[in-house]
């Protein structure tokens, strides 16, 4: 593992965090998995053709902006992928909605916890008078999941992409995040766990970038080479002599 620190482009006047897996993780108990719901309605066929409900929602990298003008309106686009995604897999048409409803709210029944690692790391970022932001990919949302794990008052700005209006590592949701913050790319570091949306895609709009690669994380495989202006941490515990 390395933790060699990014080059020095300047003062660092903020860190922005990724979500989940770089602050929570999921606990038990968890939520039923997509296939429990169409099975209890006798929808086996369907049952096959929906696949891995963890890839059921936007796509990394798109841009729904359309969508995003209201928590109405992003609300009725996530339950309308959900029904035309279902009624593309064979429900019947009068099973698609209440069938979405259901995975939509299961979906967002998620029971999570904090790192160990987190609350030190973020209350040193703050004592530092470093600006502490939260981006992730997450549901319209993101401010009361901050708030249920206790870091609301560790955490300066939070930005979902649900209210964005685009997934990381679309550009929009970096420059929006960098303007709440009030920060140049320059002058933050993005840290994450995922290795697209926190890295690569930070260093492309010219932030520095962190990744965190722990020992139980939920992503398989080697860890990727790191480029210039990237550096790897196996704890958050190591971030502040990186910043």
């Amino acid at each position: 593992m390395s933790a060699q620190s990014p080059p020095r482009q300047g003062a660092v006047r903020g860190v922005i965090l990724d979500f989940y897996g770089t602050l929570v993780r999921l606990v038990e108990p968890l939520p039923p998995s997509h296939r429990s719901f169409f099975l209890s309605r006798g929808l086996v066929e369907a049952a096959d053709k929906w696949g891995d409900q963890w890839t059921v929602g936007p796509r990394d990298g798109e841009e729904h902006t359309a969508h995003s003008t209201s928590e109405r309106a992003y609300h009725t686009w996530e339950l309308d992928r959900l029904r035309r995604r279902a009624l593309a897999c064979g429900v019947p048409g009068a099973a698609a909605g209440p069938l979405a409803a259901d995975l939509d709210r299961a979906m967002k029944d998620l029971r999570l916890a904090l790192f160990d690692d987190v609350p030190a790391a973020l209350a040193g970022l703050r004592a530092r008078g470093l600006t502490v932001a939260v981006c992730s990919n997450w549901f319209w949302d993101l401010d009361r999941a901050i708030e249920d794990v206790g870091i609301a008052g560790l955490v300066d700005i939070a930005v979902t992409s649900a209210r964005a209006g685009a997934r990381k590592p679309h550009p929009l949701i970096y420059r929006t995040v960098l303007e709440q913050c009030g920060l140049r790319p320059e002058q933050a570091v993005f840290v994450g766990d995922m290795w697209e949306s926190d890295v690569a895609g930070p260093l492309a709009y010219g932030m520095r970038a962190v990744h965190l690669w722990r020992p139980d994380r939920v992503v398989a495989g080697a860890a990727p080479s790191l480029p210039d202006g990237a550096a790897r941490i196996a704890s958050l515990t190591a971030l502040s002599a990186l910043v």
